[in-house]
């Protein structure tokens, strides 16, 4: 592959913007930033203007490219196709998502997440969605499914674990212990609230056993009230990676705004994509239920939001316009910060992570994408 120099536009690399420099990119890997005047010798690509950034990194992923993970025959096929369509929409760095699902099906795709590995550009690891959710919060999830977490769940989340480089999973304090959690977090799970009915003083007893994160803040979980603050309050005042979509459909930008007042910091960009991003479907199926693709958003037959049809650079457009925020905050929230929560090598141009990157024209505008130095054709959410 070589090396090649990147010139003509500023570098955001995961924290901060770099101005008059050139990126150095060798054999895939991101070898330097480096002033103008020093640079090597290797093919020149010269951007014109605008930002280039690391690969976008989402943690919430259901489907893509047509397809749901777990809804199929293949899963492996699956977590490929997924990982591709999002590559194309500037997402370089997935974790494909199983929405809630029996134990055989489960099973099903942790076998293949491990299968995947080393296989499937783009592919982090995998996370389960479910089916340890609280039924009272189940959104569009299949109540058949929802159940609590036994021992034969435990011992078989925490093998996965051993054969995949990451594993996040969303469970509810109603259907999950403590020690269960502290037992997963032992093994290397990533574990994250969610679809939960749970009073403050279980999340918190949650995330003094271990979990790290909350999903998709405001849905399908207890909200903040005058003497009991719930799993939103718990989410804007405790240590937790806070999930937030970004669509201005999920969450009020209002409401969005409090919350990055609350947890700024702590706040990650999810898209909570499904089978129909990156294609022009307008309707799909979901666990027998059928999904309607209207007016920007994913709703069930009866008006039960199911999803988000959301890509990242969408999310980041939201951000900078109706939410006001600075660039390097909104880059953040979907690069380097969502990689960090799940200790994952990616979401930043630094020395040794591999060479994905994304190039924004000045209106935010996705223009090219690179995945391990290999450049990709950008593609429409609704292509």
């Amino acid at each position: 592959m070589g090396r090649v120099i990147f010139t003509g536009a500023r570098f955001f690399d995961g924290a901060a913007f770099h101005e008059g420099q050139a990126l150095v990119v060798c054999d895939g890997q991101i070898e330097a930033i480096t002033p103008l005047a020093q640079c090597p010798e290797g093919e020149q690509i010269a951007l014109k203007g605008g930002v280039l950034a690391p690969g976008l990194v989402d943690l919430q992923v259901n489907g893509g490219g047509g397809v749901m993970l777990g809804a199929g025959d293949d899963p492996v096929q699956e977590i490929a196709t997924i990982c591709a369509a999002h590559a194309a929409l500037g997402t370089t760095s997935v974790l494909p998502t199983l929405i809630t699902n029996s134990a055989a099906e489960t099973r099903k795709v942790l076998a293949a997440g491990v299968a995947a590995v080393g296989r499937v550009p783009g592919f982090l690891g995998l996370h389960l969605e479910g089916p340890h959710l609280d039924p009272k919060r189940p959104g569009c999830h299949p109540a058949q499914h929802i159940r609590p977490m036994d021992q034969d769940d435990l011992e078989t989340l925490c093998e996965a674990r051993a054969g995949l480089p990451v594993l996040k999973i969303t469970v509810a304090p109603a259907a999950v212990t403590p020690e269960q959690i502290a037992r997963l977090t032992e093994a290397g799970v990533v574990v994250f609230l969610g679809h939960a009915d749970c009073s403050f003083a279980e999340a918190q007893a949650a995330s003094q056993a271990g979990a790290r994160g909350v999903t998709h803040l405001f849905n399908a979980m207890s909200q903040l009230g005058s003497r009991e603050p719930g799993l939103v309050g718990a989410a804007l005042s405790l240590p937790f990676a806070v999930g937030l979509i970004a669509d201005g459909i999920h969450v009020a930008p209002e409401t969005a705004k409090l919350a990055l007042q609350l947890a700024g910091d702590r706040i990650i960009l999810v898209t909570d994509a499904m089978a129909a991003a990156g294609t022009d479907l307008a309707a799909f199926d979901l666990a027998g239920q059928r999904i309607l693709r209207a007016d920007g958003a994913l709703r069930t037959e009866n008006g039960t939001l199911a999803g988000a049809d959301l890509s990242l650079p969408q999310a980041l457009r939201f951000c900078l316009g109706s939410l006001g925020l600075p660039p390097a905050q909104a880059l953040a929230m979907m690069t380097a910060r969502p990689a960090d929560v799940i200790g994952a090598r990616a979401g930043r141009i630094a020395p040794g992570y591999p060479a994905d990157l994304v190039h924004f024209t000045e209106d935010w505008q996705l223009a090219r994408i690179w995945q391990g130095g290999a450049e990709l054709q950008a593609k429409s959410p609704t292509a």
